[in-house]
């Protein structure tokens, strides 16, 4: 592992850099499963999933279409705020698209209750949520992941896009961050 002036903010690591790159190709195939032949649209829910929407795309081989869209409940917390506002809207029309929703982590359910009901209203024929992390224990809303790529504790975790204020993104793994950093 690379030297890191982030590390000394994780109290472990959860998921190696290994272990989220076997289960994101696993992710992919099953993708290809469900989408080859249809020409899905992926949206990456900004900012968290950029990382793993990436990895996601390339391991899912179908052919497809990207795009973008930034909602937004925390606003640099720790905890949602339970209202979701969006920060960027889509920039082209989903009518009778299949949508697969790409997000890094679904804690609450606000973000994707909100997501998956504003898309069905703008056009689309379906909506397929794939997440890299599940937390369940948090939930709030009733949604599910229709493919997740880990169940995690309620720990605070950080890297491979997930953050805290914006930082610890850009580590290849996903670890728990220290309380102290983000109780300060």
């Amino acid at each position: 592992m690379a030297k890191s002036e982030m590390s000394q903010d994780i109290l472990r690591v959860l998921l190696t850099e290994e272990q989220i790159h076997e289960r994101v190709n696993v992710l992919g195939d099953e993708l290809f499963e469900r989408f080859h032949g249809k020409n899905p649209l992926f949206v990456g829910v900004l900012n968290g999933c950029f990382v793993f929407m990436s990895d996601l795309v390339r391991a899912a081989q179908i052919k497809s279409e990207l795009e973008f869209i930034g909602v937004s409940s925390y606003k640099n917390a720790t905890k949602s705020s339970g209202v979701v506002q969006i920060t960027r809207d889509l920039q082209r029309d989903i009518t009778n698209r299949d949508i697969i929703i790409v997000e890094d982590i679904l804690d609450s359910g606000n973000t994707l209750y909100f997501l998956k009901n504003y898309l069905m209203t703008k056009g689309a024929a379906s909506t397929t949520v794939v997440t890299l992390l599940d937390k369940p224990s948090r939930r709030e809303k009733a949604i599910k992941a229709d493919l997740f790529g880990f169940e995690v504790p309620d720990e605070f975790v950080v890297g491979y896009g997930l953050d805290y204020c914006q930082q610890y993104r850009n580590m290849p793994y996903i670890g728990v961050l220290k309380p102290e950093v983000y109780s300060k």
